[in-house]
């Protein structure tokens, strides 16, 4: 990437990773709001609870670039899940605009990307493991 490209990448890593953690904090600690329709916590070994761990770790992960490549992977393939697993049969429909799975279908090419790619020269790995890591 050139440019303003790599520094482009670390802004969405950061920015996408703080609402990708906020979803899980939700979800696991009932912060920013809640999780469902009482605002409260997901039970931690449901299927919702799992996701609060996941969002949670790999959030952490993300916004600092810590292990962004993997953690960015495995990211995308939960979003990935939910689209189907979740959006799809909650709704019967199989288009975003129909099932409300806008948010999960970005986050999961946004994390396919990061993977691709790394996480920029504003990240941990970068700073930890030169740029074969970073970028």
């Amino acid at each position: 990437m050139a440019g303003a490209g790599p520094i482009a990448l670390s802004l969405l890593r950061i920015a996408a990773g703080a609402a990708y953690f906020s979803h899980g904090a939700q979800k696991l600690f009932g912060w920013f709001g809640g999780f469902g329709p009482d605002h409260g916590k997901a039970e931690l070994m449901s299927k919702f609870g799992a996701a609060g761990v996941i969002e949670v770790v790999l959030g952490a992960c993300l916004i600092l670039g810590l292990f962004t490549r993997a953690a960015a992977f495995l990211a995308s393939g939960e979003m990935a899940v939910a689209y189907f697993a979740v959006h799809i049969p909650m709704s019967g429909q199989v288009w975003w605009w129909a099932n409300g799975g806008e948010m999960v279908m970005l986050f999961s090419f946004i994390w396919l990307m990061i993977a691709a790619n790394g996480g920029g020269p504003w990240s941990l790995d970068a700073k930890l493991g030169g740029p074969a890591r970073g970028t």
